[in-house]
């Protein structure tokens, strides 16, 4: 995104703070922020002088008003709001529920969202009265489709018949309250947020090993920290189970010619012009699938939706981003030859010195290097089985049977992936049971990835991205921030 000086329209009210995130540290002068994906961000002696003790920033005047601007565009700070959350208003809500038949699900979810518009839009249900009945008992616009056109026309259908300044699209699925709502509409004090998303837990647990590792490794449970939602960021895409965005940002809304990733393809071409936010501490709950087949053929799905996805937005879906550094690494595991340490070694060291290089003007560059050097080695080695084992998994099982190399790298690479999820997500799962699932939900979506590719006739989602490596960029509260180079 192209930096640029505050103009009137993005201006950030007085009082308005934002806290550094967890994912940006700052070296001991101060003055030099880096985030854990190697972005760098310099800032002269008058910005640094508004960050407090603990990370937070106020807006008061325009230098505080312009770094905190800055730092939200980068994704190196969120927004900080008061402990107590404000009064619901329902005045500037509408909720736009897409449904085919599930009369029970709308039940539920308008009864905890009462006093809030509502349009209903029902996409060709088998049994049409009952559906209008609970809308009628509620107060819900019911709107028909006589035959089903899918959820993306289904929710733009409902957006056309909103009125208000804000929008909510939740599927009948969910169980979300006002207190969610209140939460997520507090992102919107920042005139340039355009949409943002809660965090979506499952509803219900029977017990079974599936619905454990599924509420804790759910595609659309983004994790409990917040995030600046961009391609190839931390959080990169929100799903369309449950978003609040401005009317205004949505444009024509949805894209009724994709019948998956509609969501993300949304989400990105919206981050193009907005912020777009992901609020955890906002909470709603999903019906996961809880049989294996739903299960499966749904994560299955998901991958097909890649394809369509890059043919729109290129390398935004590449399935990794590869730098000379991580691309040296990554043929030196998957090679297993005897000089691979030796490649790493070597490799590790030439990036640790131009980190150094980077932070020369810290108090600790050394240190400072070696802390981003020891994040840049544990993403590339995730990243890595996570080529393995998901994004090119057909590649990866066709050479199994005729290579031992493929054997051990694919083993060891499902072996790490798992463990490193199951000690990130702490599920009610043991490591055995939750890494054989892991694997299972890597090879669907990476079976799916490869079948849209192969239907779409184009590689653009098999394709890595190649970059020069971490980028740095200088910035202050009183000029524009420059781009090196």
């Amino acid at each position: 995104m192209q930096d640029s000086v505050v103009s009137e329209s993005d201006r950030l009210p007085d009082g308005f703070e934002v806290k550094l995130g967890a994912w940006t540290h700052r070296c001991t002068d101060g003055r030099t922020l880096y985030g854990d994906a190697g972005s760098l961000l310099r800032l002269r002696p008058a910005a640094v002088e508004r960050i407090d003790a603990n990370g937070v920033l106020r807006v008061e005047d325009p230098t505080s008003r312009t770094l905190a601007r800055l730092l939200l565009d980068r994704g190196m700070a969120e927004p900080r709001w008061p402990d107590s959350v404000p009064p619901f208003r329902t005045d500037d809500i509408t909720l736009v529920i897409p449904v085919r038949d599930r009369a029970a699900a709308v039940d539920r979810l308008l009864a905890n969202c009462v006093g809030v518009r509502a349009v209903v839009v029902d996409d060709g249900s088998l049994d049409p009265d009952e559906l209008s009945a609970v809308c009628e008992r509620h107060g819900a616009r019911y709107v028909r489709h006589t035959q089903s056109r899918g959820p993306a026309a289904a929710r733009n259908t409902g957006l056309g018949q909103v009125h208000t300044e804000l929008v909510a699209f939740v599927d009948s699925d969910v169980v979300l309250d006002v207190e969610a709502l209140t939460v997520l509409r507090r992102h919107f004090t920042d005139p340039k947020v355009g949409l943002v998303a809660p965090r979506i837990l499952g509803l219900v647990e029977d017990g079974s090993a599936l619905h454990r590792y599924e509420a804790a490794c759910s595609s659309l449970d983004l994790g409990d920290q917040p995030a600046l939602v961009r391609p190839h960021a931390r959080v990169s895409y929100l799903p369309s189970a449950a978003m609040l965005a401005r009317k205004s940002a949505l444009g024509n809304g949805f894209d009724e010619s994709m019948q998956v990733a509609e969501d993300v393809d949304l989400v990105w071409r919206m981050a193009s012009r907005w912020s777009v936010r992901y609020e955890p501490n906002a909470q709603v709950q999903h019906e996961h699938r809880a049989r294996f087949r739903e299960w499966f053929g749904r994560k299955l799905l998901y991958g097909t939706g890649a394809a369509p996805l890059a043919i729109r937005h290129g390398s935004a879906v590449a399935p990794a981003v590869l730098t000379p550094w991580t691309a040296a690494v990554t043929v030196a595991l998957l090679a297993q030859q005897r000089w691979s340490p030796l490649l790493v070694a070597g490799a590790t060291a030439a990036l640790w010195r131009g980190l150094r290089q980077r932070f020369a003007t810290a108090d600790d560059p050394a240190g400072s290097a070696t802390a981003l050097t020891k994040v840049a080695m544990r993403s590339s080695l995730e990243q890595t089985a996570t080529i393995v084992t998901r994004h090119y998994v057909p590649l990866t099982l066709g050479l199994v049977p005729f290579s031992k190399r493929a054997r051990r790298a694919y083993v060891a690479s499902a072996v790490l992936a798992g463990l490193v999820a199951h000690r990130r997500k702490r599920p009610a799962l043991d490591p055995v049971r939750f890494i054989a699932l892991r694997t299972l939900d890597d090879l669907a979506y990476g079976l799916g990835l490869w079948w849209g590719a192969l239907a779409a006739r184009s590689p653009e989602a098999l394709i890595p991205l190649v970059r020069r490596g971490i980028r740095s960029r200088r910035g202050d509260a009183e000029a524009r921030p420059e781009r090196p180079g």
